[in-house]
């Protein structure tokens, strides 16, 4: 059995980071990978960098990471409202401001995706580790997108498991083709939010993947996907930023969870 810890979007809380250590470590997983967005949005950039350093933990780049990276004012994200973009534009105003020349260049180094190819029994069974997907680093996957839409990025990937972030809402969908004579399913998974959740949910959030030698493309429930909470103190990291150059909204985001 394999057990493949998954975090992303930690988005410089470095609370949030410690607790989702603390809690991980605990569980004692055979791999860690981390999915990208490691700053922005809050006044830990630098530090959160460090922390994913020092364990020498894979990550790939999130569109966030890869603004930053190259000095630029453009993260790659979508924004609803005039506000928001205002809003958007402090953060990574202030986030070029306070990141080091060291850990900039980290972050401009980072990979687009991770594959990992499992054999551990006759089927091969391949990983695509992505931050928005396979396509483009901030395209929103969410779980509402059309099936055949997310099915044909999926084979075009060569994905087997799929599993990203970029939109801060967990969920495993599995998708259902035939090809050949053989039943083929196909697991998109998003693997949530550690540091900036967004689903109703203050908590941080990540993914512990299990497969094992029973694990095969031609059986659905042969892949086991647990969404795993853990607290941390909201309130701490909510007056942070109140306290910083950075929007009071961004506060109030991070107490409830959207």
């Amino acid at each position: 059995m394999t057990q493949i810890a998954l975090f992303s979007d930690i988005h410089a809380n470095l609370p949030a980071l410690e607790a989702f250590f603390a809690d991980v470590e605990a569980r004692q997983p055979d791999f860690m990978y981390c999915l990208g967005d490691l700053v922005g949005y809050n006044i830990w950039p630098n530090e959160v960098i460090d922390e994913i350093r020092k364990r020498n933990i894979p990550t790939i780049a999130g569109n966030y990471d890869f603004g930053i990276g190259r000095e630029s004012d453009d993260c790659g994200c979508a924004y609803k409202t005039e506000e928001e973009k205002a809003n958007g534009a402090v953060s990574i105003a202030f986030t070029n401001k306070i990141i080091k020349p060291a850990q900039r260049r980290y972050l401009r180094t980072l990979p687009a995706h991770i594959r990992v190819e499992f054999q551990l029994n006759n089927d091969k069974l391949n990983l695509l580790l992505v931050h928005g997907s396979p396509r483009k680093i901030n395209e929103y996957l969410f779980e509402d997108r059309d099936e055949k839409s997310l099915l044909r990025i999926m084979k075009e990937a060569d994905a087997d498991i799929m599993c990203f972030g970029h939109t801060h809402k967990p969920y495993h969908r599995i998708l259902h083709s035939s090809e050949g004579d053989q039943p083929h399913f196909r697991h998109a998974i998003n693997i949530g939010s550690v540091g900036k959740p967004k689903d109703a949910d203050n908590r941080g959030g990540y993914v512990m993947l299990t497969i094992d030698e029973q694990s095969s493309v031609l059986n659905k429930d042969s892949i086991e996907v647990e969404f795993i909470r853990f607290a941390y103190d909201v309130e701490k990291v909510a007056r942070a930023v109140e306290a910083s150059e950075l929007p009071n909204a961004y506060a109030e985001n991070l107490r409830k969870g959207c």
